[in-house]
């Protein structure tokens, strides 16, 4: 049963801005913990993700790992990644949306086509793996969605938050009470169901 509910939620399926709001649930309560905190998402808003389509998936998705270029405090499995860490994009790889450990230059994927995690820069000293299109996963259907640190700009269809409000976040979440994100191109009230 689910008992963290982090809300991602734009104005409008267009708006490349949302709003993040933690939820903590007992049963039939539920208890603000963080926010709202000021949000950016896809540059083409919420909606039907993919590789090509800069659009934040719309969806209730799991919140089961993390990572960063930094250490951090969080109960989540958290792998601290360096230049030899990738998020893999590559549609006609067997490893397309998973994370693969190589060296650059020597990886069986088109390194083009994924990201090299510890070169990504500031935002991702921290980072959650967003559970889109993980199980099972479908080539082409969008990879590497995560929460991670802002800069400030839309993203290319993950959410961002500043760091610190990140960093609470990551101490707060707890593997076991099932943490989900729930992102939605629309106002609607708190999530009411565990």
């Amino acid at each position: 049963m689910t008992r963290q509910v982090v809300a991602v939620v734009a104005d409008d399926a267009t708006a490349a801005t949302a709003v993040l709001t933690t939820w903590d649930h007992t049963g039939t309560d539920r208890f603000r913990v963080h926010g709202p905190i000021p949000a950016r998402i896809g540059r083409n808003g919420v909606g039907q993700a993919g590789e090509s389509t800069a659009h934040t998936p719309a969806g209730v998705w799991p919140l089961t790992e993390a990572f960063g270029t930094e250490p951090a405090e969080t109960r989540l499995p958290y792998r601290l990644v360096t230049t030899s860490d990738w998020w893999v994009s590559d549609v006609e790889s067997p490893y397309y949306n998973t994370h693969f450990s190589g060296d650059p230059g020597t990886c069986p994927f088109d390194e083009a086509a994924g990201e090299n995690l510890g070169a990504a820069g500031p935002a991702y000293a921290h980072a959650v793996v967003i559970g889109y299109n993980r199980d099972p996963v479908v080539p082409g259907a969008g990879s590497a969605f995560f929460l991670h640190v802002t800069d400030g700009r839309p993203t290319a269809g993950c959410v961002a938050i500043p760091k610190a409000d990140l960093e609470a976040l990551l101490r707060w979440l707890d593997p076991a009470k099932h943490p989900v994100i729930e992102i939605s191109g629309r106002a609607v009230p708190p999530p009411s169901g565990c």
